[in-house]
């Protein structure tokens, strides 16, 4: 059955910062056919779901959400589903529902309006492929208009092959865009009005090019290179990974004052066995070496990680030395799961399963210690002047929403701040998830 040709458009995004990167690509490039930006989500000629492939029961979430597309009259909008469901089970979404017009991996979604017509014509549009060819040389140049904070994909893919995850299958084989490419983008989200990019990556800082000089340059050149970008106030990147934090992006975390002091770096576990069975390339040892290397550049340094817990075969011993390592880095901030096994990775056929009533109380036991620990520096920066990102309002009048250096979000009231500035705030009082805070010197930067 033909329909019209789509005139206006919603992108939903769902996971990690590369898929909303990702989703505001493939807006720009539905505006770049014609299509506007639909006042109201439901009435969307076309809506695109750009999922999340990570967690247990993803797929589930996609179905729910095409069913609530539908409207009262029976219709429904052309319907596409991206990113990493759509990557990892395609063929199955095509079997299971007429509804979906369009499933495009997210290695191809740059063939968006090609699929788009071919759903008009009554064709099923599907696109798993992962071409040689780099998708982001096909984009659209970036929007004139852009957050104070954007994000800049600059690596995909993994070659770690950790035994529980999906990435290496669903995003291939890690990549690293070209430098002139990233430059090139960084400028056009600076002229479009952000303040601070946040590059991105599955593992960022295995990032590595040719500079223009034809030198080789890590994570930490290209970091250096856009330092000096006129008009760029602050640069951070995420996600990284132990086995590529080399000394030279540590260093920049000393020289490079736009560089913000925060690291993401997940450990996953601090029992150096549950390392081995996820094929993790450190132990909890050279994981803490890496720790004391950064701090000793950056003494301020705010740490994030990620952990799993309930892998298979994980005894109260192994999750007891995942407590010691939490203690033992003091994070800012940290993020905990339970292990959710995911088809077609090797964690999904070992043996020893952890019942769902174990990982809920260790899960518990462990966010409590890491609520703990957030509260603690969240305690320790009241009282610092520092400076703020404006990027959103808040909820009560004059209020507005920021980050600061350390990643926290910070709630100034106050009528002479405005969106988009970096203010000089001094930081009042903490709560777990939030700073309160006051303006002390106006448009610092």
């Amino acid at each position: 059955m033909t329909r019209p040709t789509p005139k206006t458009f919603r992108v939903k995004s769902f996971g990690c910062q590369m898929n909303v990167y990702d989703g505001d690509r493939m807006a720009e490039l539905l505006a770049d056919q014609g299509m506007a930006p639909a006042a109201d989500g439901a009435d969307a000629d076309i809506v695109v779901l750009n999922t999340c492939h990570i967690r247990e029961r993803a797929a589930e979430k996609v179905y729910s959400d095409i069913g609530r597309l539908k409207r009262e009259d029976g219709s429904r909008p052309m319907i596409a589903v991206a990113g990493c469901v759509a990557q990892a089970e395609g063929a199955e979404i095509g079997r299971r529902t007429r509804d979906v017009d369009i499933v495009v991996g997210p290695q191809a979604y740059h063939r968006l309006p090609d699929l788009v017509a071919r759903a008009a014509r009554g064709e099923r549009a599907l696109d798993t492929d992962m071409p040689a060819d780099s998708k982001f040389g096909a984009l659209p140049g970036r929007s004139r208009r852009q957050r104070p904070s954007a994000f800049l994909t600059v690596q995909e893919g993994c070659d770690k092959f950790c035994t529980y995850c999906v990435v290496p299958y669903t995003r291939g084989a890690e990549i690293s865009r070209p430098w002139d490419a990233i430059i090139d983008e960084a400028k056009a989200l600076v002229d479009g009005g952000a303040r601070e990019i946040t590059l991105l990556g599955q593992n960022v800082n295995a990032w590595e090019g040719a500079d223009p000089a034809g030198r080789v340059q890590g994570l930490d050149g290209l970091i250096r290179a856009l330092d000096r970008l006129p008009g760029l106030a602050r640069i951070r990147y995420t996600t990284s990974h132990p086995q590529d934090m080399r000394q030279g992006l540590i260093d920049a975390h000393r020289d490079v004052e736009k560089l913000m002091p925060f690291l993401h770096l997940p450990v996953q576990s601090g029992s150096d066995r549950i390392l081995k069975a996820m094929n993790r390339s450190h132990d909890a040892d050279s994981y803490l070496r890496i720790l004391d290397r950064v701090r000793a550049a950056r003494p301020d340094i705010a740490l994030s990680g990620d952990f799993i817990v309930g892998f298979p075969g994980e005894t109260e011993a192994d999750f007891e030395a995942t407590l010691s390592i939490v203690r033992a880095a003091g994070y800012a901030q940290a993020y905990s799961f339970k292990y959710s096994a995911r088809p077609g990775t090797p964690a999904a056929a070992m043996a020893g399963a952890v019942g769902d009533a174990v990982m809920d109380e260790r899960l518990q036991r462990l966010q409590v210690l890491i609520n703990a620990q957030q509260q603690a520096f969240n305690d320790a920066t009241v009282g610092r002047r520092t400076t703020v990102l404006f990027e959103r309002p808040g909820k009560l009048p004059g209020q507005l929403i920021g980050k600061s250096p350390w990643l926290q979000s910070v709630h100034v009231v106050d009528p002479d701040a405005a969106i988009g500035d970096i203010a000089t705030v001094d930081l009042l009082s903490a709560g777990p998830n939030s700073m309160a805070g006051a303006l002390a010197a106006k448009k610092a930067a």
